[in-house]
C-alpha cells in the first residue's frame, strides 16, 4: 500500500501551520478556532495535479452533509481551493481524527440561503464578506459517497 502524498499546505504561515498541527493532532489542536468547528479540505490542484489541504469553518445542517463556504475573506474572485473542487469534486475531508473521501457539490437555488444563514450564524464575517465583494460566495456541501 502506496502512503498518502503529502500535500502542499497554504504558503500563509498561520493557514498552512494551521492545517499541519490539525494534521499532527487528528484535530485535537486545530478543530476548534475562535468558536467555531474547523475541518481540513484536501483537493487535487486542476493545473498542477497536486494534493493541496486548506482549513476551512464548517457547520453541520441535518444529514450527513458538511457545509463550508468559498469567501476568500471577500476577495473578488473564488479562492483556489473551490476552483480546484469545481473541477475535480472528489476530496478528502479530516474532521477530528476521522478522514475521509467527500464529494462537492456547489448549492445553488432555494436551499442555498439556509445554509448560507447556518454559516452565517456559526462565523458572523461572512457577512461583511459578502457585502464587500460583487461575486455570490459559493457555499459548498460535502457528502460523503
Amino acid at each position: 500500500m502506496n502512503p498518502a502524498p503529502v500535500p502542499a499546505d497554504s504558503p500563509v504561515k498561520a493557514v498552512g501551520d494551521h492545517a499541519r498541527r490539525y494534521a499532527a493532532t487528528r484535530g485535537a489542536d486545530g478543530h476548534d478556532w475562535n468558536g467555531a468547528p474547523v475541518l481540513l479540505l484536501s483537493v487535487t490542484g486542476r493545473r498542477t495535479g497536486t494534493w493541496h489541504r486548506t482549513p476551512l469553518i464548517y457547520g453541520r445542517p441535518a444529514g450527513d452533509d458538511y457545509i463550508v463556504v468559498a469567501s476568500a475573506l471577500g476577495a473578488p474572485g473564488n479562492p483556489a481551493w473551490y476552483l480546484n473542487l469545481t473541477a475535480s469534486p472528489g476530496v478528502t475531508l479530516h474532521v477530528r481524527d476521522a478522514v475521509f473521501p467527500a464529494l462537492a457539490r456547489t448549492i445553488t437555488g432555494p436551499g442555498r440561503q439556509a445554509l448560507w444563514d447556518l454559516m452565517a450564524g456559526i462565523w458572523p464575517p461572512y457577512m461583511d464578506y459578502q457585502a464587500g465583494t460583487t461575486r455570490l460566495i459559493p457555499v459548498v456541501a460535502l457528502t460523503r459517497p
